[in-house]
């Protein structure tokens, strides 16, 4: 996806979101708990996940969007992917990523529980949403295990890869329990 402004990561991730819920709210108790064949995380446990990383990655913005702020440096809200970037979130879409431990799911969390960590969490994101374009964030970095170091800009796109990806294994996990 090309993104030419924070706005455009808001948006894109606001669709994304969209779909996430959509395809949770599908599915039942049973179906949540139950391990997938030859997956490694059952779909509750997934949407825990999901929910660890992405208040990890709130923390992180809020760190970096703190230091962009107290630097003052003005931004005309656009963004630019680098090619590094770019080249390295093609190159995790055909791969298996194995999560750090810290952002491992426990399995003692219900998906409406980590479904109201995500609403929180989200609030909390959008309310960066004006720093983010108003203020140059571009010197401010926070290393990801597999990208590298990161803007707060660019890890709200790793924020909405990282859903889709999700989304995409729990459609998987449905069908395939579904279709057994």
């Amino acid at each position: 996806m090309k993104y030419e402004s924070v706005a455009d990561i808001y948006s894109a991730h606001t669709k994304i979101r969209e779909r996430f819920l959509d395809t949770v709210s599908k599915v039942t108790a049973a179906e949540a708990a139950a391990p997938p064949d030859g997956g490694k995380w059952s779909i509750d446990k997934l949407v825990e996940h999901v929910a660890i990383v992405e208040k990890a990655m709130l923390n992180i913005c809020t760190k970096l969007v703190a230091e962009a702020r107290a630097a003052g440096t003005p931004s005309d809200g656009s963004f630019e992917i680098s090619s590094d970037f770019a080249s390295k979130t093609s190159a995790i879409a055909d791969i298996s990523v194995e999560a750090p431990e810290r952002v491992h799911p426990s399995g003692n969390v219900s998906i409406a529980d980590s479904l109201a960590t995500l609403t929180e969490t989200t609030a909390s994101i959008n309310a960066l949403k004006r720093d983010l374009s108003f203020f140059d964030g571009s010197d401010f970095t926070f290393p990801h295990p597999f990208f590298g170091n990161l803007t707060a800009a660019e890890w709200l796109v790793v924020r909405g890869g990282h859903e889709h990806r999700h989304t995409n294994q729990i459609e998987a996990i449905l069908n395939a329990a579904r279709s057994a």
